[in-house]
C-alpha cells in the first residue's frame, strides 16, 4: 500500500512538472502531495520536497502548504524534520509576505537538542535573512520577545536566538543587512535591554556597537546613555551584593570602548565618586572569588582617562584621594642617624604588604582627574605633604621590588616568554614603572599631571582592538583578553620593627629617583567576564509567558 502511494506521488510530480502553463488546473495532484505529510516516512520526505517545488504555482493553496510543511517540522523522525526545515526557505523566496512567519517557526526550532538539526535550522535562517533581512529579523525578534517567562524551553529559544543574531548579523555584513534592517535591529535591541541578563547583555551590546550607533560620536553617546541606565541608579547601589558589583563592572567595561575626546565618561566617574568609592570599605570580597575591588579600580582608572569637566571636582578628587591612601603604606619614622646598607636591607625584609595593582589604578585615577583640576592637591598643603610622605616610602618599596624581580628574571632567561609566569613578571615591571612615573609628577613643584602612561593591564593589542571596534569599518567581536593577577609585595606576614611608628612630625621631604631602564608592556589583558545565569538579570520585572506551545499559529 505504501509503495502504491509513493508511486502516486511520483506520478503527481510528473504531471505537475509537465503541466507548465496549465499547472493551476492540477490542484488535485498538489492536494494529494499535501496529504502525504500524514503518510509513511518516505512519503513525508518526498512530500516536503514536492511541496516546496510547486509552492509558487498554487497561491490559493499557500496556507495549506505552509501548515503541511510545519507539520513535517514537528515530525518524530529527525531526518524528516531536517528535510522539511531545509525546504522551508523556498516557501518565502518569492513570497516575502511569508518570511516573518517562517522565521518565527525556525527560531522556535533552535530549541532542538540535536546539533545537526540546529545546524540545518541555522542555515535556513541565514538563507531567509539573505533573501528578506527585515522580514526574517521581525520573526526572530518576535520569538525573543515572546519567550520571557522563565520556562526552560522558552529560555533556550530566547538565548539561542540572541546568540544567533549576535554571531550571524556581523558575518552577513551591511551588504545584506540594509539600513532598514539595521534600524529594526537597533529598535528591537533597545527593547530587549529593558529586561536582560548578563550574557544577553554581552550579545546585544555587540550588535548595537556594530550598528551605526557605534560609528559616530553622537551614536556612541546614545549607547553610553543606554549602558549607564543599566549600570547604576543612585538609589539602587548595594556594595555588599556581588550581583550589583558584577553589573556595574560589566556595563562599565562595555562603555569604555565608546569613550573618546568627543564622548566623555563624566557620568560614570560621577557615579563612582559619589556612590561607589565613599562606600569602598562596605564592598565585600568573598573568599575564593575574584577581587571585585581590584576590578572596580581597574575599570575606574580606565574611565578617568576620558573625564570631562567635573562639577564639585574638589570633593570627588578628595574621595579618590582617600581610597588611594588606603592602599599606600604609612611611612615609618627613620632614625636621625644615617642608615647603613644593612639597615636598608633589613627595612626591605620587614616592608609591609603593598598591593601594587591597586596602587597603580588608584594613583592613575587621581592623576587623571587632577589633570582636569590641577589645584585640587595644592589647595591643602597638609594633605599633599601626607601624600608625598607615603608616596616616597612607596617608591622605595617599589625599587626594592623591581630589583628582586629583575634578579629573578635574569636568572631564568631561558623561560618561555609566553608562559603565564613570564607574562606576570612583565606586567609587574610595567605596573611598578607606571607607579614611579606617576609619583614623579606629584613630587614636582607644583605637582604636574602631564605624564601619559598606559595601564599595565591594557596591552597595545587591546587598544588596537578598541580602535577597530570604534572605527567605521565592520568590526568583529573582540577576542577575549586575560587580566593579569594582582601585583603585590608581601613580607610573608612579618610585622614592622617596634621602633618604627608612623610619622607625625614635619620632616624635610626628599625627591626620590625612580629606577632607570626600559620596561616592557607586552602582556595580554581582558575584560571582566560577567555571569551568564538567567537569575542574574539586570531587569527586575518578572518574565512574561505568551504561550508554551511549540508554535503559536494564531499570530498570523
Amino acid at each position: 500500500m505504501a509503495g502504491d502511494n509513493i508511486e502516486k506521488l511520483y506520478k503527481n510530480y510528473d504531471i505537475l512538472a509537465a503541466a507548465k502553463d496549465e499547472i493551476s488546473q492540477h490542484e488535485k495532484e498538489y492536494l494529494e502531495i499535501l496529504a502525504a505529510v500524514k503518510g509513511s516516512d518516505k512519503e513525508k520526505r518526498l512530500a516536503s520536497q514536492f511541496i516546496a517545488k510547486f509552492f509558487n504555482s498554487f497561491p490559493t493553496l499557500s496556507e495549506q502548504a505552509i501548515e503541511a510543511q510545519f507539520d513535517l517540522c514537528e515530525d518524530d523522525d529527525v531526518a524528516i524534520r531536517k528535510q522539511a526545515i531545509k525546504d522551508l526557505p523556498v516557501l518565502c523566496k518569492e513570497h516575502k509576505e511569508h518570511t516573518q512567519r517562517i522565521a518565527d517557526i525556525l527560531a522556535q526550532l533552535l530549541q532542538s537538542e540535536d546539533s545537526t538539526e540546529i545546524n540545518v535550522v541555522t542555515n535556513s535562517l541565514v538563507t531567509i535573512l539573505k533573501s528578506d533581512p527585515k522580514g526574517a529579523l521581525s520573526g526572530i525578534f518576535s520569538q525573543i520577545h515572546q519567550n520571557t517567562d522563565g520556562e526552560l524551553a522558552n529560555e533556550i529559544v530566547r538565548e539561542r536566538c540572541i546568540k544567533f543574531l549576535s554571531s550571524k548579523i556581523q558575518q552577513l555584513g551591511r551588504e545584506i543587512i540594509n539600513k532598514e534592517a539595521e534600524e529594526l535591529i537597533i529598535t528591537e535591541c533597545k527593547k530587549i535591554l529593558e529586561d536582560v541578563v548578563a550574557e544577553e547583555f554581552e550579545h546585544i551590546m555587540e550588535l548595537l556597537t556594530w550598528s551605526r550607533l557605534g560609528k559616530t560620536p553622537l551614536g556612541k553617546k546614545e549607547l553610553v546613555q543606554i549602558v549607564a541606565a543599566l549600570a547604576f541608579s543612585p538609589d539602587d547601589w548595594h556594595p555588599e551584593d556581588p550581583e550589583y558589583i558584577d553589573r556595574l563592572i560589566q556595563c562599565t567595561q562595555h562603555a569604555v570602548p565608546l569613550f573618546s575626546p568627543q564622548v566623555d565618561s563624566t557620568q560614570f566617574i560621577n557615579f563612582f565618586c559619589d556612590h561607589v568609592l565613599p562606600k569602598w570599605k562596605d564592598i565585600v570580597v568573598a573568599d575564593g572569588a575574584s577581587d571585585s575591588k581590584l576590578e572596580l579600580l581597574k575599570i575606574f582608572a580606565e574611565i578617568t582617562e576620558y573625564s570631562g569637566d567635573l562639577e564639585n571636582a574638589q570633593q570627588r578628587i578628595d574621595t579618590v584621594f582617600e581610597v588611594l591612601m588606603d592602599y599606600l603604606p604609612e611611612a615609618p619614622v627613620e632614625d636621625e642617624t644615617q642608615k647603613t646598607k644593612e639597615d636598608k636591607v633589613e627595612e626591605t625584609k620587614t616592608a609591609p604588604s603593598l598591593q601594587f595593582s591597586h596602587v597603580e589604578c588608584a594613583l592613575f585615577a587621581l592623576h587623571s582627574l587632577c589633570r582636569k583640576s590641577p589645584n585640587s592637591l595644592t589647595s591643602d598643603a597638609a594633605k599633599l605633604k601626607m601624600l608625598r610622605l607615603r608616596l616616597q616610602y612607596t617608591a622605595r618599596l617599589t625599587q626594592g621590588y623591581i630589583k628582586k624581580l629583575k634578579e629573578v628574571t635574569q636568572s631564568q632567561k631561558t623561560e618561555d616568554e609566553n608562559s603565564e609566569e613570564s607574562k606576570l613578571k612583565v606586567a609587574a615591571l610595567k605596573t611598578t614603572s607606571n607607579i614611579n612615573t606617576l609619583i614623579r609628577d606629584i613630587f614636582r613643584t607644583p605637582p604636574s599631571f602631564k605624564s601619559k602612561v598606559q595601564l599595565s593591564f591594557k596591552s597595545k593589542k587591546s587598544e588596537k582592538e578598541e580602535k577597530q571596534t570604534a572605527s567605521t569599518s565592520d568590526a568583529t567581536k573582540d577576542s577575549p583578553q586575560k587580566r593579569h593577577r594582582p601585583i603585590t609585595f608581601d613580607n610573608g606576614g612579618e610585622k614592622e620593627s617596634p621602633e618604627k611608628r608612623s610619622r607625625s612630625s614635619d620632616r624635610n621631604l626628599k625627591m626620590y629617583t625612580p629606577p632607570s631602564g626600559k620596561y616592557s608592556s607586552r602582556i595580554n589583558s581582558s575584560r571582566f567576564s560577567g555571569s551568564s545565569g538567567r537569575g542574574r538579570g539586570y531587569g527586575r520585572r518578572d518574565y512574561r509567558n505568551n504561550g508554551a506551545s511549540f508554535r503559536n499559529r494564531s499570530n498570523y
